[in-house]
């Protein structure tokens, strides 16, 4: 079938336009785009920093409607409402053991562009086009894999909408808390960076039951918005030494630590606000590492662990049903970071991500 879809033929560029989507194979669906989340990691595969084969269609934060199944499909039907996710094979040691965030064919799935098959879904003119995460959701349909694609109660596409990015950013902050960490009522945290994967982690903290949640950020909106959903101090970085200022309010130090900026310096802030014994967990892709994270003296010293994570250690058909009920519970109000763009506006909602104007931009199709 045609549908309309963005895009990139060369490196930072998109284009909307008219592409062939084949019918879903065995294990696979067709789903109806609603919306599709604009995420860093989208911009980092466009720029090419992250090498995806081009023609490609990015989005990996996509919700919709399923409209046809492939042969051997369980659990799905048409008209179903699905948050889709990030693909795992579901057949090694990790995926068996219910971590499919450690899918040993994970990289290949997500990057590659292909499907488990070697083949791909998209193409123009005879031309394959590249699938990002198994989605490609800056698409009006897309086929995923079922494991892709979990099914959810909502009542409606415009409460949908919402939830793109519990498939990937939130479910990789609020994991890192609640599947990482796990910590237990009146622990402390601090939170470095607060984009949509920060707030997210913030928001899980205070349903955790932290008693101190430290938001880190340059950016003062970002820090009122942190305070609003559930951190207790807000920490400017450009204005004050954060690990000085977090022992401090802390009395010594926090239990745990979230690094979701991608900057080694924070990543090594991060781990220098710890108490003894405690935990830091680095959830974004660390550029090149400019500042050395000086590691004996804060781990071994200390007895503490800095540990990396992937989509937040989080077993989606389990994990993404429960934040959708935490969702409709008032407890993870992901609608307040939220704005909402017209497919044609994708470019402006990839500019006012960059620029911090919105935290959360959604494409509406």
């Amino acid at each position: 079938m045609k549908v309309k879809a963005a895009i990139t033929h060369e490196k930072g560029k998109l284009s909307i336009e008219t592409v062939e989507l084949a019918e879903p194979q065995a294990g696979e669906v067709r789903v109806r785009i609603v919306a599709s989340g604009v995420c860093h990691t989208d911009s980092a595969g466009i720029e090419q920093l992250i090498p995806v084969a081009l023609p490609a269609i990015f989005g990996h934060e996509g919700v919709g409607v399923v409209e046809d199944v492939g042969a051997g499909v369980a659990g799905l039907k048409k008209g179903d409402r699905v948050i889709m996710t990030f693909p795992s094979c579901g057949c090694c040691p990790h995926c068996l053991d219910g971590a499919p965030y450690a899918c040993d064919d994970l990289n290949r799935l997500m990057f590659d562009g292909s499907y488990k098959d070697g083949t791909k879904r998209f193409s123009q003119n005879g031309t394959p086009v590249s699938s990002f995460f198994g989605q490609g959701a800056f698409a009006e349909y897309v086929v995923v894999d079922a494991r892709n694609a979990v099914k959810v109660e909502i009542d409606d596409d415009e409460q949908l909408a919402y939830l793109c990015s519990l498939g990937c950013g939130v479910q990789t902050g609020a994991g890192a808390v609640l599947n990482r960490c796990n910590p237990k009522p009146g622990s402390t945290i601090a939170v470095f960076g607060c984009g949509g994967v920060g707030m997210s982690a913030i928001m899980a903290a205070k349903l955790a039951g932290c008693s101190q949640i430290f938001a880190v950020d340059v950016v003062p909106s970002r820090l009122e918005m942190a305070r609003e959903l559930g951190a207790t101090h807000a920490v400017n970085g450009r204005e004050c030494n954060a690990v000085e200022a977090i022992q401090k309010l802390s009395g010594g130090g926090v239990n745990f630590s979230i690094e979701c900026s991608g900057l080694p310096m924070l990543a090594q802030q991060a781990l220098g606000c710890l108490q003894r014994e405690g935990l830091c967990v680095l959830v974004s892709v660390t550029g090149d590492a400019e500042v050395p994270i000086a590691l004996e003296p804060m781990l071994m010293n200390k007895s503490a662990t800095l540990a990396g994570l992937t989509e937040g250690g989080s077993n989606p058909q389990v994990f993404i049903p429960k934040l959708v009920k935490y969702f409709r519970e008032g407890r993870l109000p992901v609608d307040k970071l939220v704005k909402f763009y017209k497919f044609d506006e994708i470019e402006q909602a990839f500019e006012d991500s960059h620029k911090g104007v919105t935290i959360k931009p959604i494409l509406r199709f």
